[in-house]
Order: structure tokens, then C-alpha cells, then sequence
């Protein structure tokens, strides 16, 4: 169950004060939005650092808060945030940034906490095939992947994974 519905009492502040606690100790915190159809997951607290926070759909919650953390601790100690547009490779995936469109309709956590000028990139993870959400090869018969943003290319961009890239 859920936080809010194992303290019915409690209120969204009540909430907010809960979550704002964690990014005090952690850094940040990892919220999973559950969804038959359309579960994400995104980080609060990179945004009193400077960063965008990130935001990753279409993934468990297990795996979600797995690479959310991966690549937040990534952000936090490597010097100049990554952009929209780069790519990273992790041990068993390839990710593409892409620039959140509106993150106040999918992160009301942060801006509950932050406000209205909470900036985020979303995860963008290739499938097995390492095709891209938005190439008709994508993850055939497979869960689909939604991109909330407009993809941002990049002239010279780098393929840490070696692997051939279809945009």
C-alpha cells in the first residue's frame, strides 16, 4: 500500500513533509506513480542542486528507483548536469534525456515541494533490439513507452555503448 492510504488522517502536506524529510537524509527521494497502463517514476530533491529532476515511465518500481539512483548519484558527483539529447549507457540499458514537456502534469510531489519551476528530463530506455520508443521497431507486442517531451538531437553526440543508434 501506499503511504497516503496507510495514514488516511494524514494530509497532503502531511505528505510533502514526509518526502521532504527523505531528501534531507538521502539527497533526494524516488516517487513511483502506480498504473496498470502508464507506471513512472521520478526523483525530488536534484532541483536544490541545480538539476533537473528525473523522470523515467513504463518501468517496476523495483527497477525504476535502481536507475533513477544510478543516474541521480551520476548528476550529484560528475561536474555540469546531463542535457537533453545525451545518451548513457548502463550495464543492461541504453538511455536517451529528453526534456519533460510539462513536468507539473507528472510530478506533483516535486512541485508540490518546489514549485511551478521544477525542470526534468525523462529516461528514455531502448528496448532488447536497442530501438528507440520513437522508431516503429520498437519493443514489438511489448509494453509501450511514453515520452513526454519533445526529443532534442544533438549534432555530435557520443555512443558510449558502441552500438549503432537509429534515430
Amino acid at each position: 500500500m501506499c503511504w497516503q492510504c496507510d495514514h488516511p488522517e494524514a494530509t497532503r502536506n502531511d505528505y510533502l513533509d514526509v518526502v521532504y524529510d527523505e531528501i534531507l537524509r538521502n539527497g533526494w527521494a524516488v516517487q513511483y506513480v502506480e498504473s496498470e497502463r502508464r507506471p513512472f517514476a521520478y526523483t525530488v530533491g536534484l532541483h536544490e542542486c541545480g538539476l533537473p529532476e528525473l523522470l523515467i515511465t513504463a518501468v517496476d518500481p523495483k527497477r525504476a528507483l535502481l536507475i533513477l539512483n544510478t543516474v541521480a548519484e551520476y548528476c550529484i558527483t560528475h561536474d555540469g548536469p546531463v542535457l537533453a539529447g545525451d545518451v548513457m549507457t548502463l550495464p543492461d540499458m541504453l538511455l536517451e534525456f529528453v526534456e519533460v514537456s510539462h513536468p507539473d502534469a507528472h510530478m506533483g510531489i516535486a512541485i508540490g515541494i518546489y514549485g511551478p519551476d521544477v525542470r526534468a528530463l525523462q529516461l528514455v530506455w531502448a528496448d532488447e533490439q536497442w530501438e528507440w520508443p520513437w522508431s516503429s521497431r520498437f519493443n514489438p507486442g511489448g509494453t509501450r513507452q511514453p515520452v513526454l517531451g519533445k526529443r532534442q538531437t544533438r549534432c555530435h553526440r557520443s555512443n558510449p555503448a558502441g552500438r549503432k543508434q537509429n534515430t
